[in-house]
């Protein structure tokens, strides 16, 4: 495909919500071929798989697929695609609710929380076997392949993290290890299969999937330094749950390089969870050892890393919401202080 931007690029995104009316059609036609999928589901399954099939999260992977491949008019196989990379992300979030025996997502109880753990373990598995049974439908076994290897990758990062918790032997490269695995890989397969089934070069698909893949990691630390300084009404869920479950980010892995030896004795206390966690003493330190800044950098880093994946490729139409994507994370990043 040689498509090329348009003389006048899209207005700028102020949020996710700004970026992702640019695909609402795409999104629409999204959510009714999910909801189709509904009825490829044993009877007595059916209402639990829908219970997960919701539309209330951003669903940035599939507006990756949707951006990486644009098009006006999105062809079913970059639909497919995209149902594709959400029915596995939906599939790890129904795990992940288990493992962090959570009880609410998005608003409502979470699918471990309404039908018991057990079932909701297989239910996720039920949404993994549908997503590579759409995936085995495509002529080539390109599909198949990569998310079968990203889901992989992707549980092995949530094993390796779930490992991990209440552990502080743990490096800069162990957590940048995760992070890769557990997020950024399927950012990076999204905007790789949306670029190959947008019928875009073989050079920008591989471009767009270095995009996507320093895209996740900013995301994810992002993420990360929201649980300490986002507001609860904005990112919708408690702060401090890192520092309360035992899990070492970056904000708390910078941290302790800053603390002496019996503050660092203390905090690692209170992530192995023999003492109960101190969340606004540990904010006060973050303050003090200018963290927050610290954190930005980093995330700052891995967008301008993204950015420069598609500088080769800036005529091409797709680059020019792509790009849109890192200014958001900017403004989000902006809103926590």
């Amino acid at each position: 495909m040689t498509a090329t931007a348009a003389a006048s690029s899209p207005p700028i995104a102020r949020d996710f919500a700004d970026v992702f009316t640019r695909v609402a059609a795409h999104m629409a036609a999204l959510d009714g071929f999910l909801r189709e999928q509904v009825a490829s589901f044993e009877p007595e399954i059916r209402e639990m798989a829908d219970y997960c099939i919701d539309t209330t999260g951003k669903r940035i992977r599939p507006a990756l697929v949707f951006f990486a491949g644009w098009s006006d008019e999105p062809p079913a196989d970059l639909i497919r695609v995209a149902a594709v990379v959400e029915l596995v992300h939906l599939a790890t979030l129904v795990h992940d609710d288990i493992m962090d025996e959570a009880a609410v997502r998005r608003g409502r109880p979470t699918a471990a929380r309404k039908y018991g753990p057990a079932a909701a373990v297989l239910l996720g598995d039920a949404l993994f076997a549908h997503a590579l049974y759409l995936a085995a439908r495509f002529p080539t076994t390109e599909v198949c392949a990569a998310v079968s290897e990203s889901t992989r990758r992707v549980c092995a990062g949530e094993i390796v993290q779930t490992l991990r918790r209440r552990t502080t032997a743990i490096t800069r490269a162990d957590y940048d290890r995760v992070i890769d695995l557990k997020t950024a890989e399927l950012f990076r397969v999204s905007c790789a299969l949306g670029a190959r089934f947008g019928g875009y070069s073989t050079a920008f698909a591989a471009d767009a999937a270095r995009f996507g893949r320093h895209l996740g990691i900013a995301y994810q630390i992002y993420d990360d330094l929201a649980d300490f300084f986002g507001r609860e009404q904005r990112i919708g869920k408690t702060l401090g749950t890192d520092l309360a479950s035992g899990k070492l980010t970056l904000p708390l892995l910078l941290l302790r390089e800053h603390l002496n030896p019996a503050e660092r004795s203390d905090l690692e206390s209170e992530l192995q969870g023999t003492a109960e966690p101190k969340l606004a003493l540990r904010l006060a330190q973050m303050e003090q050892h200018a963290i927050f800044s610290a954190v930005v950098t980093e995330i700052e880093n891995e967008l301008i890393q993204a950015e420069r994946a598609l500088v080769l490729h800036s005529q091409q139409l797709p680059v020019t919401h792509l790009a849109a994507l890192p200014m958001v994370l900017r403004a989000q990043l902006a809103a926590l202080r």
